[in-house]
């Protein structure tokens, strides 16, 4: 009887170990794709060893085990158009968002045939799912009759302006009719099988989203009280009560959850977590209060984020498939100013780490970001990559994974970073643009950075990273030649081999032309 044990028992694992050594080999490995919000280069004490003070165990540990992309950047110095590029493969300034990000209510700004990330994982019979901040807009069902009750009641971050305190029945009769009903055109029209976060966690509406509905029906005007000391930004309908520092952990254990469903299943799945964190609302949770020693709630919140990444990583560990996930770790673009940072670089913590600038700016500090992946098996761990990548190549290295043919019309500027992952150390491309908030690009090209300033500026950022000496004065011709190579990479509609493709509208150029004189009165 023991033999036979026995020999059930080694029968199993080894049955065990030939099924995830098959699921490995078949290409199709789960997907764990993970956007921290305004998280600076520097912030990640793998990057930043001397001079980042916020300790992040879970950031150093996935370092560890992974490869760490010490020259991977966002597309934008802010939000909505870095998420549009991480899920679409094409630059945000070829739509119509060629500057700022989606406005509050705002409508889709991917197109709902455009292949995303999810769209092509769920034709390959991947469970997909989005938890988190979307802000890509939505075709929120307000007529043009009901918008005044929306907006216009003067409380916003910072204070300023006639705040509204009291709400009327119309007001919450409107948003009972509005929010009573389906909101179209979000993730779960995006390829996302499933959606669950706040849409953008500091305007409103203050209250989870599940699928294409909101968790209740937010009746209260936010509290004016929520709108001080980087907490929420917009005053707004809200449910009662609403809890900004419930966010954050609400997403972590719905992302475990899908996480512990789909393993358990045996599903192949893809999981966008794009965190609300540590952006506005600064709501450090109590336990996270003061933890970082910088007398920062921002810091605090860096903390309190590793902690939600150690979490999603637990995760796939007790679902068993830890072996078969590629993780990505990024940030969508760099640390927010107003949030305290000269005080915290007084006390020796800097999250743009070496890099000029901070979020929203056309320099380093506000695109280049932690980028960090994981695949166990593929992946060297401990490894450190300093070829240029983009979140844009996260669909083509995706699509490569699957052995998926990418259309002509998807991935439009996505590069495969599969050969880096693989240990090759060679330019997977030959150029990249990242834009200011604002919209003013910059142009790489190798070490060589172009940016398109009235008064041109060109940077060797492999002599100077700092981006501390303009050198355009001495190098005019470069300066000329990579400003036609932007022009052609342009007008192609694509920076990848393909047949040629139309931007959405005609693309702004920089340096902007300066408005014609207005006629004098004579």
């Amino acid at each position: 009887m023991k033999h036979l044990l026995l020999f059930i028992l080694l029968s199993n694992s080894l049955s065990a170990a030939l099924s995830s050594d098959a699921s490995a080999k078949d290409g199709k490995p789960n997907f764990v794709i993970i956007l921290a919000d305004d998280l600076g280069y520097g912030d990640m004490q793998a990057n930043n060893p001397e001079r980042g003070k916020i300790p992040t165990p879970n950031m150093n540990r996935l370092a560890a085990e992974g490869m760490r992309f010490t020259d991977g950047h966002s597309s934008s110095g802010c939000c909505s158009p870095s998420r549009y590029t991480l899920l679409t493969g094409r630059y945000h300034w070829r739509t119509t968002l060629q500057s700022g990000i989606v406005g509050s209510w705002g409508k889709p700004l991917i197109a709902k045939d455009r292949v995303t990330i999810a769209s092509l994982a769920k034709e390959q019979g991947y469970a997909t799912a989005c938890i988190g901040k979307w802000h890509l807009g939505s075709d929120w069902p307000i007529t043009p009759a009901q918008k005044a009750h929306f907006g216009g009641f003067g409380g916003k971050a910072g204070g300023g302006g006639q705040v509204s305190t009291t709400i009327t029945d119309a007001h919450r009769e409107t948003w009972k009719a509005v929010f009573s009903q389906r909101i179209p055109g979000g993730p779960t029209e995006r390829g996302f099988d499933e959606y669950f976060g706040t849409d953008v966690p500091n305007w409103p509406p203050y209250c989870f989203i599940d699928g294409d509905r909101t968790v209740g029906i937010p009746s209260e005007l936010l509290p004016t009280s929520k709108l001080v000391k980087n907490q929420a930004s917009l005053q707004g309908p809200a449910l009662p009560n609403w809890q900004l520092e419930g966010i954050l952990p609400a997403l972590a254990t719905r992302a475990e959850n899908f996480i512990q469903t789909q393993s358990a299943a045996k599903k192949p799945f893809l999981l966008y977590l794009p965190l609300t964190s540590p952006h506005t609302p600064l709501a450090v949770n109590a336990e996270w209060k003061g933890k970082s020693g910088l007398n920062s709630d921002y810091a605090d919140l860096v903390m309190e984020t590793d902690v939600v990444l150690g979490r999603v990583l637990d995760a796939l560990k007790a679902g068993g498939v830890e072996e078969n996930t590629f993780v990505l770790f990024t940030s969508d673009n760099g640390c927010a100013s107003y949030i305290g940072v000269k005080d915290m670089e007084k006390q020796g913590h800097y999250p743009s780490g070496p890099l000029r600038d901070y979020k929203a700016s056309v320099y380093e500090g506000g695109h280049r970001v932690p980028f960090v992946v994981k695949w166990p098996g593929v992946v060297k761990a401990g490894s450190v990559c300093k070829q240029l990548v983009l979140q844009a190549d996260t669909i083509a290295t995706l699509a490569e994974i699957l052995g998926a043919q990418l259309p002509d019309t998807a991935g439009e500027d996505s590069f495969s970073l599969m050969p880096l992952l693989k240990g090759e150390d060679r330019p997977i491309r030959t150029n990249a643009v990242n834009t200011a908030c604002g919209g003013t690009p910059s142009f790489r090209d190798g070490p060589w950075k172009y940016i398109a300033h009235a008064e041109p500026e060109l940077y060797n950022l492999d002599e100077d990273l700092a981006e501390s000496m303009n050198v355009a004065p001495l190098h005019l011709d470069r300066v000329k030649t990579m400003q036609a190579a932007f022009e052609k990479l342009i007008r192609a509609g694509r920076s990848t081999p393909g047949a040629p493709q139309k931007n959405d509208i005609k693309v702004v150029r920089y340096p902007k032309a300066p408005a014609p004189a207005k006629a004098k009165k004579k």
